[in-house]
């Protein structure tokens, strides 16, 4: 489950919901490419301004789709009830693991981030993922922080931010604080062939979820050591990625691809101006991502 590319979809949504025709063609298109598994309501997917009926609903929409690959669902919320709620809802559906970021409004201690993994890992019966992510939950982990988590019963994975440079001593650090049963799984894209080659497990990508196939050739070339060359040529796509948020970049992308409708983001998000879209476009044309 926690090896190889884990690809992450928008969740096209308005104000109306869930653009479910849109989901589901979005998700059986990531897992026709031959992904490894696919990352349901992740930052991408938008999970922290759906309703619980509609993370429920995307999940099943995704498990459907997924024809067979393993979906990831996110379960993120800010109170542990509610988390346990859509743990719940998820393993209903028929996904392969979880997703937790620790979602917050009042600053979290460690004491806290560790009780609300134990608090959920102890009711599971699939598989978990940390799910490291300050740049939105505003949670640090510490290392120390890992390797008590990764002990809990059902943690299978942990999904680090970018490594920026050498990634080795990162990796190897980690590694050495946590069970050889916890994969080590890389995101920021643009650091993600440098984390592969430096020996993490998997990649969660967000270019995964609406280019898989050019993922997919950077994870192969990364597992076998010659991914370098593959990931600085998307350099002008991940400079978008840094400067708009891949969020952002992606759900421009989707539109244009004619993968969804517009808006395809919940409000108060919005999507890029007219001249970011047009750097999208020039930059995916030139990339030959537009076919």
């Amino acid at each position: 489950m926690f090896h190889g590319l884990s690809a992450f979809p928008l969740t096209p949504t308005g104000e109306d919901g869930i653009d479910s025709n849109s989901y589901a063609r979005l998700v059986a298109r990531v897992a026709a490419a031959g992904v490894d598994s696919i990352g349901a309501l992740g930052s991408t997917g938008g999970y922290a301004y759906l309703t619980r009926e509609e993370r429920a609903h995307a999940v099943k929409i995704a498990v459907e789709a997924a024809g067979g690959t393993p979906v990831m669902a996110g379960i993120g919320a800010l109170r542990t009830s509610h988390v346990l709620a859509l743990a719940e809802d998820a393993q209903n559906a028929g996904v392969s693991a979880v997703l937790l970021a620790p979602m917050t409004y009042q600053p979290l201690t460690d004491d806290e981030v560790f009780g609300l993994f134990a608090d959920v890992t102890r009711e599971l019966s699939v598989p978990l993922c940390v799910y490291d992510n300050p740049g939105t939950t505003h949670v640090r982990f510490s290392d120390e922080l890992h390797g008590r988590i990764a002990q809990l019963p059902n943690v299978g994975s942990i999904k680090v931010p970018g490594v920026p440079g050498p990634a080795q001593a990162r990796i190897d650090a980690l590694r050495a604080l946590v069970p050889g049963t916890v994969t080590i799984g890389v995101s920021g894209d643009w650091t993600a062939a440098g984390g592969l080659t430096a020996g993490a497990d998997v990649w969660y990508s967000v270019l995964g979820g609406t280019f898989p196939s050019t993922a997919l050739a950077i994870t192969r070339a990364a597992q076998a050591g010659t991914a370098a060359g593959l990931s600085e040529e998307l350099e002008p796509l991940w400079t978008l990625f840094r400067r708009h948020g891949s969020l952002r970049v992606m759900s421009a992308a989707a539109s244009h691809l004619g993968l969804t409708g517009e808006p395809n983001l919940p409000r108060p998000l919005r999507g890029l101006d007219e001249a970011a879209r047009r750097e999208v476009v020039d930059v995916l044309t030139a990339l030959g991502l537009t076919s």
